[in-house]
């Protein structure tokens, strides 16, 4: 029933974005900017609009972003909230595209516009053609059975000019998971991951200032993603696993804890005052970069947040407690996580946190990762796609 009421909203929006796609002339200097949706202005599109906006050749562009909260506003941009009459106007409008998801079946692209797809990540889970299922069952979030859900990336693919593979694993899954060509893909690290690169002391002290982290304390930064089967009507939820009274006890001499739930989990967690001054809430939208930066360890499970955390050569831990019936049950893996993760599993979490306490970790290992997944992060990939996306010879 879900899957027709999306497809009869989708047919609506189609006819009405139709008319304006014809009427309204393209802009060759208009860029239109979405992350995740609009749910906030971060990741790829946030670095690539940071870049064009110091860059001489690009102050007479204009750029638009689009959100979901009609009170965002985006220094030296427009915004237009998703599904408003503004925002299939510089639908119409943009010479540009730049997203970092599959976008909607209405999104038609004109032959004398660029969609720039640069995706969210290196994907640890399997995507799209790759997930491994039976033809019949569905998807929880969409309702869509496998053919269903495939389709809908084909379409999308369709439509894209470019998109980025951050590494050459990437170039090789993407062809599978999307049928994307080789061709289409740029092959040259991530935008978003230029800042580990390049942030001085400075922008790290204020990052730190603005969180409220005291002065002395290292940071562990908890980032677990949504599991599939955890839909509801209004979005993921998430049961947390982590006794973080526990991780109080065996760490606060040393560490505080920042808590970065999935962008897409929608339930709230609540600090409790017996947490006060160690566990920090951030809200699951923010900018994750800036956490990385001030981050002395990262503890998650099935993210793909370690590949781009391993950049800044520090510890990783992985808490995997649901092993089984996440890799079993739910959509496998693409590498063999015991021998190719860059850190030890754990499912028993009282060993992990002495682990972390200890500092036991294999930094060889974290560097075979790095030759091997990041092999482009070099700090300008930024300039490497823009270069390519407005116009410079793809070398």
């Amino acid at each position: 029933m879900l899957y027709y009421v999306r497809k009869l909203v989708n047919i609506s929006l189609l006819l009405m974005y139709r008319i304006l796609y014809r009427i309204v002339q393209t802009d060759k200097k208009t860029v239109l900017f979405m992350s995740f949706h609009g749910r906030s202005f971060s990741d790829n599109p946030r670095a690539l609009y940071q870049e064009m906006k110091q860059q001489d050749r690009f102050s007479d562009f204009s750029y638009v972003w689009v959100v979901r909260d009609a009170s965002m506003r985006i220094e030296g941009a427009k915004t237009v909230k998703f599904g408003s009459l503004a925002f299939f106007y510089y639908l119409a409008k943009s010479r540009y595209w730049i997203f970092n998801c599959k976008t909607y079946p209405f999104m038609i692209r004109k032959k004398d516009q660029v969609y720039l797809q640069t995706w969210h990540g290196t994907p640890l889970k399997r995507l799209a053609h790759d997930i491994q299922i039976s033809s019949d069952a569905k998807f929880y979030r969409s309702g869509l059975n496998a053919q269903e859900m495939q389709s809908t990336y084909d379409d999308d693919v369709k439509k894209y000019t470019y998109m980025i593979a951050p590494n050459s694993f990437c170039t090789r899954v993407f062809q599978s998971a999307f049928g994307i060509e080789k061709e289409r893909l740029i092959e040259t690290g991530y935008p978003r991951n230029d800042i580990l690169i390049n942030a001085d002391e400075q922008k790290k002290q204020e990052i730190r200032a603005r969180l409220g982290i005291p002065e002395g304390k290292k940071v562990l930064l908890y980032a677990p993603t949504w599991r599939d089967n955890s839909f509801v009507a209004a979005g993921y939820t998430f049961e947390l696993q982590a006794d973080f009274r526990k991780w109080k006890e065996m760490l606060a001499d040393e560490y505080v804890l920042l808590f970065k739930p999935h962008y897409l989990i929608i339930n709230k967690f609540s600090e409790t005052e017996e947490l006060n001054g160690f566990l920090y809430n951030v809200d699951a939208s923010s900018e994750i970069s800036d956490l990385y930066l001030i981050a002395d360890v990262l503890v998650t499970d099935y993210s793909s947040v370690f590949f781009d955390y391993a950049i800044l050569g520090r510890p990783i831990y992985f808490y995997m407690y649901d092993l089984d019936s996440y890799r079993e049950e739910l959509r496998g893996f693409y590498i063999d996580i015991y021998s190719d993760l860059p850190g030890d599993i754990y499912e028993d979490e009282e060993a992990m946190l002495k682990d972390i306490r200890e500092g036991n970790f294999d930094r060889e290992r974290l560097s075979q990762f790095n030759a091997r997944f990041n092999e482009h992060e070099d700090g300008h990939a930024s300039q490497r796609v823009i270069d390519i996306v407005f116009g410079e010879e793809r070398s």
